[in-house]
Order: C-alpha cells, then sequence, then structure tokens
C-alpha cells in the first residue's frame, strides 16, 4: 500500500477516534477504542476496528456505531478535505479476546502440568 492510503487510514482513525470520545453522545457507547482503519486502495471503503473494554458493551457499542455511521462521515467530511469520503463500515477487533484467551489456555496447561509434576 502506498503512502496516501496509509495517512488516510492514520487521518481517519484519529478523527473518528475524537469524534466517539468527544462529540457521540449516545449512551449505549462503553469505552471504546479505535484500534485500526483499513482503506481500500481505491479510497473508496473504509473498515474502522474498534475494541469495547467490558464485553458486556460490544452488542450495545455495535449498534450504537453502526446507527452513527452517516453522522460520522459526515463529521469526516467536514473535517479532512478529499474528494472522495470513504463509505465506513465498523467492525469489532477481536484481537484483544482471542490475545485473552490463548492466555488462559497456556494458563490452564502450566497449572495442569504443575499438578502432574512435569514442571
Amino acid at each position: 500500500m502506498g503512502v496516501r492510503p496509509e495517512r488516510v487510514q492514520e487521518a481517519l482513525r484519529r478523527e473518528v477516534s475524537l469524534i466517539i470520545q468527544k462529540e457521540i453522545k449516545d449512551p449505549r457507547l462503553g469505552f471504546t477504542t479505535i484500534t485500526k482503519v483499513e482503506i481500500s486502495k481505491d479510497l473508496k471503503n473504509a473498515h474502522i476496528y474498534y475494541s469495547v473494554m467490558d464485553e458486556k458493551d460490544a452488542i450495545n457499542t455495535k449498534h450504537a456505531l453502526m446507527s452513527a455511521e452517516g453522522y460520522i462521515k459526515k463529521l469526516i467530511g467536514d473535517r479532512l478535505k478529499m474528494k472522495f469520503m470513504p463509505n465506513i463500515k465498523f467492525k469489532a477487533d477481536k484481537t484483544m479476546e482471542h490475545s485473552r484467551r490463548v492466555l488462559e489456555i497456556l494458563e490452564k496447561i502450566k497449572r495442569e502440568d504443575k499438578k502432574d509434576g512435569k514442571e
């Protein structure tokens, strides 16, 4: 990927983060972090990945972000001077959840090894 798409991705990540933190007043939004943005080569579509601190808030956060997509896109369009504003879609970033699960499995194996006297 070239320099321009990377710059656009970072600008989108920064702006969406600010919008979610300071301008979206939806009570369904939990503590949400924008983890990354992937934009298509033609700059027409952007997937914005987010994570939530508490998995109990995941569904509410998903619905809040989906309902705010148009508003967020408009705000981004006002702030970033681009010829075409990409279509945005929010996607849950499962990296933290996956990492937590791997750590749990490793801890379980470690406990079982201790119990069996293998350590």
